[in-house]
């Protein structure tokens, strides 16, 4: 996910407590991508994250609820699937008389839509006799972008036409409609407060609703309308009941981030919310790869391959960090700026050195899932370019290793999935000056290559031989370069950095290392033990960085957190290897701290050890739900055969 720099003097003058991001872990969402709503636990809009969006822009900002001028008493929050939400509170106010049972019940419905959020206002009363209602709602009206919103910035007013039952404003792009049918609707400013006198029947109930709508007149991307993900069968029926029941949350929330690039008839997952609702390279990437085994008919990995290769880079332009072959990073309707972490990123941005291999990897495993062979010819072109990006680009200074630098001074400083500014750094804490060269990077473009060529030996193009050779001088650079050692032996290095030195901190990022190929047999051996150490698994899954670390913070975004992907990804490995205890290892951390999320495992969690903290530590910046940590779901159930 994009991050950014952490150095919060490119802020000017902007201070930290200004821009703190909004929390998330406790806020109550619904999600049919471009479309989503956050709320308090009680249905409420307030403040932080809250409102109701389409694409990256907010177009309500606050929602409070009266019903005979009570807000109710908040009893329950249940969400049948990622689209729906009920909140329901309680009316002991209207109550006949002082009884230990309440006769009269609230709630309020959610549901999203591809272009907004329906609300659904019911009350429920066991009262003998009518009751008379008036129902009160006040909205704000907004316009805000996506990354005002991520800075905490305030909503900015916009200018609100009312007519009968109906409002309608624009802003960013965006053209935003309330349809509130039987209501009264008055303007105060950009707030729209909404009255209906409703009659509750004895022993009854009765409803009002109102819609939040908007188009997208710049819209990059749209919701996919083809067929639901579902579960395979063999799924549905495993015996351990927090697989099935992460599988059951994961697969609903992928179905509901499915999305295509507008004027494309090809799905990809979106990264996530609420930050990152778009196409982004590695994440839709990684996403596919880890679902693949539910994937049914591939629809989700092929149209991942073909819209990416859509988009493939063509030319070089630094501003943009676009170069002949290179899979993009992100897609996005504007500019994206952050004040904080000083970036300003284009729409259409390549700043990343790992997408491209893992796009020839997610080939060869599509092709392998039974994509048929003319299929994959389509993309030859594509596989081409992609195999020529990787030895005359992403190898940058000919040493035969992938590098990273950020050219423009306000693009992403780290361009590895951990893409945060302090995310590489030596065990004494300090940060490694670039170009980088990561070492699951070396792995990826290593993997890239065997595969790839196996890929142009059975379409009969040439070529195959010469990657084969590239592939293995690139894993014996690699096993002279970046081994280190410490106490306990060796161990693979997270990086390079700009001089060539093995940057020793010992992290998550070694075990994106195992069946790649790159290892022998005897070095994966040694990185299993790691992975599976005190220090890098906590319990609850496996930590970014070894709690030996001078940087190391259990809540540190890649600096001892759990990633619940990166988790997955490195079971997935293991299993692949032989290391099948392992791989159980991590993956029993994963499902013991599912239940604490309800099953809709976060973008990353708490670093704390389990034999400390009763339950996982929420990461409280967290997207959730994520497509990476969906997926995982699938890739845990595949490797440990459930």
């Amino acid at each position: 996910m994009t991050v950014g720099r952490s150095d919060a003097a490119r802020a000017g003058s902007v201070t930290i407590e200004s821009l703190r991001q909004p929390l998330l872990h406790d806020a109550s969402l619904t999600l049919r991508a471009p479309a989503q709503s956050w709320s308090r636990a009680d249905g409420t809009m307030g403040g932080g994250v809250d409102g109701v969006y389409l694409s990256d822009v907010r177009i309500a900002s606050s929602l409070d609820l009266r019903v005979a001028g009570s807000s109710g008493e908040h009893i329950a929050t249940a969400s049948a699937d990622a689209a729906h939400v009920v909140a329901t509170a309680l009316l002991r106010e209207l109550d006949e008389a002082v009884l230990p049972d309440p006769g009269v019940r609230l709630e309020l419905h959610r549901t999203a839509t591809a272009d907004g959020a329906e609300f659904r206002i019911r009350v429920v009363s066991r009262q003998e006799s009518d009751l008379r209602l008036p129902i009160a709602v006040r909205l704000l009206a907004c316009a805000d972008p996506v990354d005002r919103v991520k800075a905490d910035f305030p909503s900015r007013p916009v200018s609100v036409t009312v007519g009968g039952t109906r409002a309608s404003w624009a802003g960013e792009g965006i053209e935003a409609r309330l349809d509130a049918p039987g209501a009264r609707i008055a303007l105060g400013g950009a707030e729209l407060a909404l009255a209906w006198g409703l009659v509750v029947p004895a022993r009854g109930s009765a409803e009002v609703r109102f819609a939040l709508t908007a188009t997208d007149a710049i819209a990059v991307v749209e919701p996919d309308d083809g067929p639901a993900l579902e579960l395979p069968a063999r799924a549905a029926s495993t015996t351990d009941d927090r697989m099935r029941r992460w599988l059951g949350c994961a697969l609903g929330d992928l179905d509901a981030l499915r999305m295509r690039r507008r004027g494309s008839p090809h799905p990809f997952l979106a990264a996530g919310a609420p930050w990152f609702l778009t196409l982004f390279g590695r994440d839709a990437i990684w996403s596919a790869r880890l679902m693949l085994p539910a994937d049914r008919g591939l629809r989700i990995a092929t149209g991942t391959l073909r819209v990416l290769a859509e988009l493939q880079g063509t030319h070089v332009d630094p501003a943009t960090a676009e170069q002949p072959g290179k899979i993009l990073h992100e897609l996005r309707r504007s500019t994206q700026t952050s004040e904080l972490h000083g970036f300003q990123l284009p729409p259409l941005y390549y700043g990343t050195v790992d997408a491209t291999p893992l796009w020839i990897c997610l080939l060869h495993e599509t092709w392998r899932a039974g994509l048929p062979l003319e299929e994959v010819r389509v993309l030859q072109p594509a596989l081409e370019a992609a195999l020529g990006w990787m030895r005359d680009f992403g190898d940058s200074d000919g040493d035969g290793l992938l590098e990273y630098v950020d050219e423009t001074g306000h693009g992403l400083a780290n361009q590895g999935w951990k893409d945060s500014g302090d995310s590489v750094q030596w065990r004494d804490g300090r940060l490694a000056e670039g170009p980088i060269a990561l070492c699951e990077v070396q792995a990826y473009a290593h993997q890239a290559a065997v595969l790839g060529a196996e890929l142009l030996d059975a379409l009969g193009a040439a070529g195959g031989d010469g990657w084969r050779a590239w592939a293995g001088a690139l894993r014996a650079r690699f096993a002279e370069t970046f081994w280190v050692r410490d106490a306990r032996g060796r161990y693979p290095a997270i990086a390079l950095d700009a001089r060539k030195r093995p940057v020793d901190a010992l992290t998550s990022n070694i075990g994106h290392l195992l069946g790649t190929g790159i290892l022998s047999p005897e070095d994966e051996a040694i990185v299993a033990d790691r992975l599976v150490s005190p220090e890098l698994s906590s319990g609850y899954g496996l930590r970014t960085m070894s709690t030996l670390e001078a940087g190391y913070w259990p809540l540190s975004y890649h600096g001892g957190s759990v990633w619940t992907h990166d988790t997955a990804i490195v079971v997935r490995g293991l299993a692949a290897s032989g290391f099948a205890a392992e791989a159980r290892t991590l993956a029993e951390g994963l499902l013991a701290a599912a239940p604490a999320f309800e099953y809709r495992m976060p973008e990353l969690h708490g670093g704390d050890a389990a034999s400390t903290a009763p339950t996982p530590i929420p990461y409280p910046a967290a997207c959730r739900p994520q497509a990476g940590s969906a997926a995982a779901a699938v890739a845990v159930w595949d490797a440990l055969g459930r």
